[in-house]
């Protein structure tokens, strides 16, 4: 049976960590735009070490590798080397570990280097002479398999997905959305077909949940791409300068407007225009903007003629533009206008272990910040996390990270050694867990009901429960339940219970 991509390669990782017998097997593609290395697969690493980026000019192992290309390279348990996995290798205690003995190959593909193959062990001796034999016999199957990938995702037209074995095999678009949670994919593929076409799009979504970031994926799958997109934060806008920042102003318009000046429109002609938090827009100048979306005019402020422009639209909100069209702040028109293609963003408290990944990332932003020979999550902390409800999502992330990591310092942890972030220096009020909401003993079962009518009616007590222990937040009563939200909403409709 023909395996998916991304399980074939996690296999090939799998079978590598068997035959050797090592602690933990990665495979890391080289993203030359950052000069760093993204992991792939891996075997045996910390779950967030997915969500790790490598750059290497702070690893020197990786730089070894990278320079002694095509031959394969053991690091004796002695060298003074850091190995960028220290403290990141699974082990039974879950007491953080030095790496002890160490080796790895570049991988090319199609004559360019295409990234590296690392093993790790936390047993001195594991790769003696004959384990490096071994790979390099190994080296051209396992380039095979990274070209075969490639070129199967290539077919397949992965154009862009964050976080996957098609971003890592295909080119990295600028600024990486990670991530693997089915949501996640289900909102890329969304927007890979929806970048095609010329329509506006309005990006929904908390605050904090990488609207930017998402707008820029959309404008670099576009046909647009190789043209500007221009970034303007509405809310940021004092009523007084909106009009001529979005559409310009001609000499004289105003005191002190002494030249023509272009605004943010033509800034963005042939190219995008992304109106962030467009819902604190003044009403007076949505009129001017729905003429521009109806009519691809605009008409600088104090000119006589108005101009032709060619700009998509792109627009984000955490506001509900609904509501502020019932309030009289928001024009139904231009609602409609902007809403042609609506696209939620799912907060990352519904984005499963996604949270894990991000974390690693943010991790190891902050170990090299900091100048940290590693820095890694303790298993309590990483519980929180996945338990958290993500208000400020993951913007509110990566303030936790970034702080934990200066507490972590502040309390004694030397830069030399192994930092573990704890649960309780990441500073999240976490519910306790809940119990099982079955209850230990099963009650007398009424006469007349069948064994399907008692499953369904203790399946609504447990979500009854769940959801009033976790303030009728249906993504928090899925993770205590330990099922998927879409899973849980699917039920609850099955069962006849109302759910959003």
């Amino acid at each position: 049976m023909e395996l998916p991509i991304a399980v074939r390669l996690q296999r090939m990782v799998e079978l590598l960590r068997m035959h050797f017998g090592c602690g933990a097997v990665a495979l890391l593609g080289l993203d030359k735009e950052t000069s760093s290395l993204r992991p792939v697969a891996v075997e045996g690493l910390s779950r967030d070490a997915l969500g790790r980026r490598f750059p290497i000019a702070d690893h020197p192992r990786l730089a070894t590798l990278l320079k002694r290309a095509g031959e394969v390279v053991r690091f004796a348990h002695d060298s003074s080397l850091p190995d960028p996995y220290d403290g990141l290798v699974i082990e039974q205690a879950g007491q953080p570990l030095d790496v002890h003995d160490c080796m790895g190959v570049t991988l090319e593909v199609e004559g360019q280097c295409w990234g590296v193959l690392t093993l790790d062990a936390l047993t001195v001796g594991t790769f003696a002479g004959k384990a490096v034999r071994d790979l390099e016999q190994l080296v051209p199957l396992i380039e095979a398999a990274v070209r075969v990938t490639r070129l199967e995702t290539a077919l397949r037209g992965a154009r862009q997905s964050a976080g996957t074995v098609a971003e890592s095999l295909v080119a990295r678009p600028e600024g990486e959305i990670i991530g693997d949670s089915p949501p996640l994919q289900r909102l890329l593929k969304e927007l890979q077909v929806v970048a095609d076409t010329e329509l506006p799009v309005l990006l929904l979504g908390e605050t904090g949940v990488g609207k930017e970031l998402f707008a820029r994926r959309l404008h670099q799958m576009s046909r647009r791409s190789a043209r500007p997109l221009v970034h303007v934060n509405c809310a940021a806008l004092p009523e007084a300068l909106a009009e001529s920042e979005l559409f310009g102003h001609a000499r004289g318009a105003f005191s002190g407007a002494i030249t023509d000046r272009p605004g943010r429109f033509e800034a963005a002609e042939g190219g995008t225009l992304f109106l962030d938090e467009v819902g604190e827009l003044p009403l007076s100048i949505q009129a001017k903007l729905l003429r521009a979306l109806q009519n691809g005019e605009i008409q600088r402020l104090g000119a006589d003629r108005p101009r032709k422009v060619d700009v998509r639209i792109i627009a984000a909100t955490n506001r509900n533009l609904q509501e502020r069209v019932q309030e009289g702040s928001f024009r139904a028109d231009l609602y409609h206008r902007l809403s042609v293609y609506p696209v939620p963003i799912p907060p990352l408290r519904e984005r499963g272990h996604d949270v894990l990944l991000l974390a690693g990332f943010f991790a190891e932003l902050n170990r090299a910040r900091l100048g940290l020979r590693s820095l890694r999550l303790s298993a309590s902390a990483e519980d929180a996390m996945r338990r958290y409800p993500w208000p400020g999502n993951v913007r509110e992330l990566e303030h936790v990270i970034s702080r934990a990591a200066l507490k972590a310092l502040s309390h004694g942890a030397q830069r030399s050694e192994i930092v573990t972030l704890e649960a309780d220096w990441l500073g999240l009020d976490v519910q306790p867990q809940l119990p099982s909401p079955l209850p230990s003993t099963v009650p007398p079962v009424a006469p007349g009901l069948s064994l399907r009518m008692v499953v369904d009616e203790a399946q609504r007590a447990a979500i009854r429960q769940a959801l009033q222990a976790c303030h009728g937040q249906w993504a928090q009563a899925a993770r205590a339940l330990e099922l998927d939200p879409s899973n849980l909403h699917k039920l609850a409709k099955r069962l006849g219970m109302k759910s959003p």
